[in-house]
């Protein structure tokens, strides 16, 4: 089963800042089973969220210095706190703000609101990996581009 836990990209200011959405939707594979009769989900997919966004931010600005081949991996969640519960239903608001990065890595301040309100935040640190598979990179920007744009060519 693959996770792509952003609907879209709504800013894209490297190197300082991403948002983006997450609609919860009842029919996610995830609330089969979490939980019957009560459906929340899951703290380490809101993290997923929030890394999958901050993760497009760390690469796009070493995009613009030139580093096109580094992917950014998670290596760590910390300070991570869940103050308000996700539903079916909800718009998950994802925000992340660089704190630094250089060609080794980089760490982002990641923040996840409903209606405004703050319902998780964490401080995520990735490692750089150089990825050369051409249908890696190929599937890499096809989701970009619908992150971004709504579709492959919508521009």
């Amino acid at each position: 089963m693959r996770y792509i836990l952003l609907d879209r990209i709504t800013v894209l200011e490297p190197p300082e800042l991403a948002r983006g959405i997450k609609c919860v939707s009842l029919s996610d594979d995830i609330f089969a089973d979490h939980f019957p009769g009560y459906p929340v989900m899951p703290g380490a997919l809101i993290l997923e969220a929030l890394a999958q966004l901050s993760g497009v931010l760390l690469e796009a600005t070493m995009r613009e210095r030139g580093r096109h081949d580094l992917h950014a991996i998670l290596t760590m969640a910390d300070r991570a706190k869940f103050r308000h519960v996700v539903r079916p239903g909800d718009r998950l608001e994802l925000e992340a703000r660089v704190e630094r990065v250089s060609e080794d890595g980089g760490q982002a301040q990641a923040f996840a609101r409903v209606e405004g309100k703050l319902a998780s935040e964490a401080m995520l640190s990735f490692a750089f990996m150089q990825v050369t598979d051409p249908g890696v990179l190929a599937k890499r920007r096809e989701y970009l581009e619908i992150w971004l744009h709504g579709s492959i060519g919508a521009r």
